[in-house]
Order: C-alpha cells, then sequence, then structure tokens
C-alpha cells in the first residue's frame, strides 16, 4: 500500500480548524451554549490522527517506512466513527466537574473528521476504509497551485487561520480583557 502524499497540512491548521468551526457553532447555532473547554478539547482531537507519526518513530527501528504507518489506522473513517459511538453511547453521562462525556467524544469525533478532510483535501489522498478496502480518495488541491507557490500555502494557511481566530476572539469574546 503505497500512498502518494503531499506536504500535509501543519498542525496548527489541523487544531484551528475544528476550534473555529466548534467555537462559530457555540457561539451561532447551538441553542444551549457550552463552555469553551469543549471548543478546546474539539480543537486539541483535530491532531489525534497524526499520533501515528509516534508510531512510526518506534516501528521505524524495526524496517517500518513512514508510508507504511502514517496515513493508515487513524486515518479511516473508523477513528471518528468510534468516538461518536461512544458520545452516542454515553448520552447522559456525566463525569467529574459535570463534564459531559457524550459532548466530550462528539467533539473528538469531529476533530478527527476535520483532520481526514483537510488530509483529504488539500495534500494526497486517505484510504478511509483501511484495512478493509484500499480504495484512496482526495483532491490534494496544492498539487494544483503554481509550483513555486506550494511551499508557501502550508504557513500561510496556519498564519491565515490564527489571525481570524484571534480577531475573531477578540470582536466576539474580547480577549483582550484577559490580557
Amino acid at each position: 500500500m503505497k500512498i502518494k502524499e503531499g506536504k500535509m497540512p501543519y498542525a496548527v491548521t489541523h487544531i484551528l480548524v475544528p476550534l473555529i468551526l466548534i467555537g462559530l457553532f457555540r457561539d451561532y447555532v447551538s441553542k444551549r451554549r457550552f463552555p469553551l473547554y469543549y471548543v478546546f478539547i474539539g480543537g486539541i482531537a483535530g491532531i489525534l490522527p497524526d499520533l501515528d507519526v509516534i508510531v512510526f518513530y518506534i516501528l521505524s527501528f524495526f524496517g517500518f517506512a513512514l508510508n507504511e504507518v502514517h496515513r493508515t489506522f487513524s486515518h479511516t473513517l473508523f477513528f471518528p466513527l468510534l468516538f461518536l459511538l461512544l458520545g452516542l453511547l454515553t448520552i447522559k453521562n456525566r463525569g467529574r466537574r459535570k463534564l459531559n462525556l457524550s459532548i466530550i467524544f462528539l467533539v473528538i469525533s469531529f476533530g478527527i473528521f476535520t483532520h481526514l478532510v483537510l488530509d483529504g483535501i488539500l495534500s494526497g489522498k486517505i484510504i478511509p476504509f483501511y484495512p478493509i478496502s484500499y480504495y484512496s480518495i482526495g483532491l490534494n488541491l496544492i498539487s494544483l497551485a503554481p509550483f513555486s507557490w506550494q511551499p508557501l500555502i502550508l504557513p500561510s494557511l496556519d498564519a491565515a487561520l490564527l489571525i481570524l481566530w484571534l480577531c475573531y476572539l477578540e470582536v466576539k469574546h474580547k480577549i483582550s480583557d484577559f490580557v
């Protein structure tokens, strides 16, 4: 199984996209506002699929290559579906300090799913049903840009998302009051 992949979106993008989307959902769609720490958890979950890189570091001592480990199990639809199922199974189950486990699992599922979407859209392909099927999907939009622009797209995306998120936080939540 060899999947040709471009550069992956950076960790900042993988964290900020679910953070922004869950934050917007919280502020404009959700009738019952939920605490910001759920938004934070969803943002951190956006990086979870790339923990397979740590697994690669360990397996590399046994001869495994990055493309044999990265974007395999943790980059399938089964990973977010696992947390979605846990979220549905734990509805009305509150943990300590009034943490709602169902919401935690749902935002983790969403964060992981956005990671898969970003990888598939921006750089290369994912194998959504690995190891059951080797069908791969992806747009690899970065490869469509002029070659001289390609190295600048991901850092520019990180910077743009971070600036937009900080501006939004200032306008909506007045974060400068906390500085």
